[in-house]
């Protein structure tokens, strides 16, 4: 299986599991975070389909962090109140961790072995939001451990 072939398995995956998550997370913080980045590995998704088609690739830009912060700003009383974390909604976020590290790690990898301009330029583009993607999930994990 070509590189990019498992790079669309592995999105449609975390797809597949953030959406998951979403329902099983109480918080409405959480929930949102989840959900915002799903939609961002769908359009991972849609990126990897052109390059897999041989279209030109079209870089969708993302701002992971940009839409969490209006999320944040949005629900910031909601943030405040002293939040009681379920052992699994934190594990969600340990997981999320863990997805996106793995993600990086394997993409950085593969960035050595493609062949075109179009993959390496695809590759670049994952790394840099999946690194975002890891940071919000770690920063959400220490918040709601340190204040659950």
């Amino acid at each position: 299986m070509k590189s990019v072939e498992i790079a669309l398995k592995m999105e449609t995956d975390a797809v597949k599991f953030y959406k998951e998550a979403s329902e099983k997370i109480f918080h409405p913080v959480g929930k949102k975070m989840f959900l915002t980045i799903a939609e961002d590995e769908k359009n991972h998704i849609k990126m990897i389909e052109e390059v897999l088609k041989g279209l030109e690739l079209t870089i969708r830009e993302a701002n992971p962090i940009k839409t969490l912060k209006t999320i944040f700003e949005e629900m910031k009383d909601k943030m405040m109140e002293r939040i009681k974390v379920q052992t699994d909604e934190l594990e969600a976020f340990k997981i999320a961790m863990e997805m996106e590290k793995e993600g990086i790690e394997f993409y950085k990898k593969v960035i050595q072995e493609v062949n075109t301009e179009k993959e390496k330029k695809l590759f670049e583009k994952l790394i840099q939001e999946e690194e975002q993607h890891y940071k919000i999930f770690a920063e959400t994990y220490n918040f709601l451990s340190d204040t659950g």
